[in-house]
């Protein structure tokens, strides 16, 4: 018996002649069912090189690869168009609503004063004496008179920005430019504030800061006759504005004539269209209004909304006077120092910052006896 037997090579490949991926069955599968003999004769082949499979497991893989036509699934299953690939977008944003700011309507703006001031001054002169009986010997009488400051103080408000770079792109992507978009909420934000203050005034410690609801000297407020203006009939409507009319020439002692003389009826936004009331043959209240005062112009706020104590309310002022005064004989003035200052620019090493401000000194009322406030409407 010899120890040295050579062992059998069944096929050799060389260096560079490939893999086995050309080798092929189609010559066995051409002749499949012809008998077992041609699976025996393929299965010697696959020894040969190296791979050891059963006659009847070709035979299964033979029988698998002819006669399914549809292979098992290898992704996971998914929509055919992502999303993405169906969305069309609108040009344009839609930007959220803020309630409208209506102070500059109601008492017009003066642009007055310097940011950097304390206070708006308003000076109020009143001739005192009364002319008496004459006669050679009597002493002569002499005439004077009062003047008097009223004060303002003014409110600063600030608000800025910041804009990094990836923020910056970003929004450039969604067709924004993120810079301008804050700038804008900036402003808008400033003047909100301005026209909380020219409402409402200001509460800051020691400051006298005022607004059209509450200014000092303002009448007290009258009960309409009728009131409730939803559920008022156009005459009712009509006969509440008569009162008011007639208030205001009353107290101002006939130098306003409400029929010739500018007037402001301001009322509150949620009675505004009741003016729009008419008749069964549609004759409204604004016409009538049109008709018998021709110079009265409307205006509306939702500050004046449940103003006095929950109820709904009306202002009627005449807008100036033609008198000896020499401060232009407006009744409200709004003295705004600045409306928008710009404060100033930082670089940073990702980002940039900017600051703005504005000033405001509230509303005052210069004659508060051509306002007429009615309550209850």
């Amino acid at each position: 018996m010899s120890y040295t037997q050579a062992s059998q090579v069944h096929s050799s490949i060389p260096a560079g002649a490939g893999s086995l991926k050309d080798f092929s069955l189609d010559e066995y599968r051409s002749s499949y069912g012809r008998g077992s003999a041609v699976l025996d004769h393929a299965c010697a082949d696959l020894k040969r090189l190296g791979i050891a499979i059963q006659p009847q497991q070709i035979k299964e893989w033979a029988d698998s690869v002819v006669m399914d036509s549809v292979q098992p699934g290898v992704t996971t299953p998914s929509v055919v168009t992502p999303l993405q690939f169906l969305q069309e977008f609108l040009p344009g944003f839609v930007y959220v609503m803020t309630a409208a700011r209506k102070i500059d309507d109601f008492v017009g703006v003066l642009i007055a004063g310097d940011w950097q001031d304390e206070q708006i001054v308003r000076g109020i002169v009143e001739q005192t004496g009364s002319a008496e009986i004459y006669g050679d010997t009597t002493n002569l009488s002499y005439s004077s008179f009062n003047n008097n400051w009223n004060t303002s103080t003014i409110v600063r408000f600030e608000e800025g920005l910041e804009v990094g770079q990836l923020e910056q792109m970003r929004a450039s992507a969604q067709n924004l430019d993120a810079a301008v978009q804050k700038r804008i909420g900036a402003t808008r934000s400033l003047e909100i504030n301005r026209n909380l203050v020219g409402f409402f005034g200001f509460n800051g410690g020691l400051n006298n800061t005022y607004g059209f609801l509450n200014a000092p000297g303002l009448p007290a407020y009258l009960p309409a006759p009728t009131g409730n203006w939803a559920g008022s009939t156009y005459l009712e409507i009509v006969n509440d504005l008569l009162f008011a009319f007639n208030q205001l020439q009353t107290q101002s002692q006939d130098n306003v004539d409400p029929r010739s003389v500018a007037t402001t009826l301001a009322v509150s936004t949620n009675t505004a269209s009741f003016i729009s009331r008419s008749t069964d043959f549609g004759y409204s209240v604004g016409k009538w209004l049109s008709e018998n005062y021709p110079k009265c112009r409307i205006v509306s706020a939702p500050q004046l909304n449940n103003a006095n104590g929950g109820q709904n309310v009306f202002y009627l002022y005449a807008d100036k006077i033609e008198d000896e005064s020499t401060d232009g004989g407006l009744t409200w003035i709004q003295p705004v120092p600045t409306k928008f200052r710009a404060l100033g620019v930082q670089q940073l090493v990702k980002s940039y910052k900017e600051g703005y401000s504005n000033a405001t000194a509230g509303v005052m009322c210069q004659r508060p006896t051509l306002v007429v406030r009615v309550t209850g409407i």
